[in-house]
This record gives structure tokens, sequence and C-alpha cells, in this order.
């Protein structure tokens, strides 16, 4: 199989990258590639414990701070200190998320729990952070979406699903939600002449510790989807490259998006990725933007 590849990745010394989620997955194979080429790179994490051990794994110049995208006073002391020691940032990859497939949960904000780990963490991080990526002499964020977005829809009458919880549903919102997110947030930053870029990449059917997870509340299940999930998904290392590409590709325009090329876009080789109907419309994504706002308390472009 052929096409673009982590040792594609161009030299990174010199710059800062911040990865949420970085201590397993699709966030520590990121994290690992971008201080194989030389980035300082700050896993952002929930679990510190597990994050001081992806960073003995990983080695070069990376450290750990804590970071519940859950709970918006985490998001906000983690962007303070951050900014603090760290004024500029080159790249925020956006990665962490949750699968919860049992019943209704939500953050210590009141939000369900997948939109708000999912999108709404990462809306007010990404405020908090934008004056010191603006900073850098070429900045990235990158939104992690999935192809369960083209399936969702935004009610917005109803975003925190407290009406009719179907838990596989919740979590396509919040990723079409995330999806939109990067789409708008490239939109504002071209209007407002940024240097910033935002791109956008889905992992297509990867094998991570989220099926399990997500299954922690009706075990065997778990472990039988999972065994079946081989047949159909790819190594983390390979559902990690769309991001990689979309987080260190040079001269890549904003709002590019990519995934794998196969059947469904569920696994293969990188190529641009579609995006669904709903995550492309700008009256959508100007709607899910005042929202977030007043949800988060965040303003910024």
């Amino acid at each position: 199989m052929t096409g673009w590849t982590a040792d594609q990745i161009p030299d990174q010394h010199g710059r800062t990258a911040v990865v949420t989620g970085a201590n397993s997955g699709l966030g520590l194979v990121t994290a690992t590639e971008l201080a194989r080429r030389g980035a300082r790179v700050v896993l952002a994490v929930r679990d510190t414990a597990a994050g001081a051990e992806a960073a003995r794994r990983i080695g070069g110049a990376v450290e750990v701070r804590e970071l519940d995208l859950a709970d918006l006073a985490s998001v906000r002391s983690f962007a303070a200190r951050l900014t603090a020691d760290r004024p500029v940032i080159d790249l925020l990859v956006n990665n962490a998320g949750v699968v919860l497939l049992g019943p209704r949960r939500t953050s210590a904000d009141g939000f369900e729990l997948h939109l708000g780990t999912n999108m709404l963490g990462h809306f007010a991080l990404t405020g908090m952070l934008l004056g010191a990526l603006a900073t850098a002499p070429a900045p990235r964020v990158v939104s992690l979406s999935s192809i369960t977005h083209r399936n969702a829809h935004l009610d917005f009458d109803d975003l925190m699903y407290e009406r009719s919880y179907r838990a596989a549903s919740a979590y396509g919102r919040s990723k079409l939600a995330t999806t939109v997110f990067g789409v708008e947030l490239d939109r504002r930053l071209r209007a407002a002449g940024s240097p910033v870029v935002s791109t956008l990449a889905h992992p297509g059917l990867t094998r991570t510790n989220l099926t399990p997870r997500a299954w922690e509340h009706r075990r065997r299940t778990g472990r039988l989807i999972a065994r079946l999930g081989l047949l159909v998904t790819q190594p983390v290392e390979r559902g990690t490259l769309p991001q990689l590409r979309a987080a260190t590709e040079p001269g890549l325009r904003g709002g590019e998006f990519f995934g794998p090329a196969g059947p469904g876009e569920t696994r293969g080789r990188v190529t641009g990725a579609r995006f669904g109907r709903e995550a492309a419309d700008p009256a959508v994504g100007r709607r899910l933007w005042t929202a977030a706002e007043e949800l988060t308390g965040v303003r910024y472009l």
C-alpha cells in the first residue's frame, strides 16, 4: 500500500505542539511522530500517570500537563499555565475524545458528555490558545472528525440530548459538531486575516482503546466487538496518518480534510476526505459557533 507516510513529516525542531489525549491511541502515535521529528510536545492528558508513562516511551522533548476537556475550569487552568510558560505554540492537535455507549452522562459543566468533551472542551481550548498560536510562524489547528459525522444531525433545540438519548447518535452528533467547528474556524480565521490554519482529519475505522472503554458497562460484549473489529479496522499507526498529514504537510490551505482512501473511507492510504452536507453549511457553522460561545463563555474571532 503506497501513499503518504510518517516519513514525510518535515523537520519539527523549534516547534511546540500540543496534543490532547496523547497518552494512548491516535494521540500517542501523533505525539511520538512529532517528537521523533524534533518537536517539543505537550501531552495534554486527563490521567497524568498514564501521561508520564507515555512520555517515558516517547522520549525526546516531551512534557505532561493535566487537562480534563470535560471540565471548563480545567481547560482554563491548563491554557493559562501553558501560555504563561510557552507564549508561542505552533500546533494544536484536538485529538482527545470519548465514546460512551452506556446511559447518558454529563460533564462537570452539565453538558452531555460526548459534546462537552469532544467539541465544547476543544472549542474553549482553541480559543484560549489562539493568541499563542497566532504568534508562531506557521501555526495550525487540527480537529479530529469521524466518518460518523455524515449521518448525524445537530438539533439546536436539544443539543444536549435531554429528550431521547441514544449514545451512538450522541457520539455522531459530537463528531459532526467537531467537524462544523473545524470548518467554521477556518472561515473565521480567513476573514480575520489570521496566520493560523485550521485543518481536519478522520481515522476511518481504527483499532484504538475507545471501543473497549465504550463497552465498560458490558465487558463481554466489548471484548467480542473488539475481536470482530480486527476484521474491518486498521492499525492505529495507519489510522493516525490523516491527522499527522493535516498537522505537518507544508503549504496546506485552511479547511483541508484528510482520511483513508479505502471503501467508505474506513481504511487505506491517506487522501482528501469528504464533508457531510451539514458539516459544510455556513449557516450551521454560524449557529453552532454562537451556541458554543454561550455555553463555554469563550469568545474569539
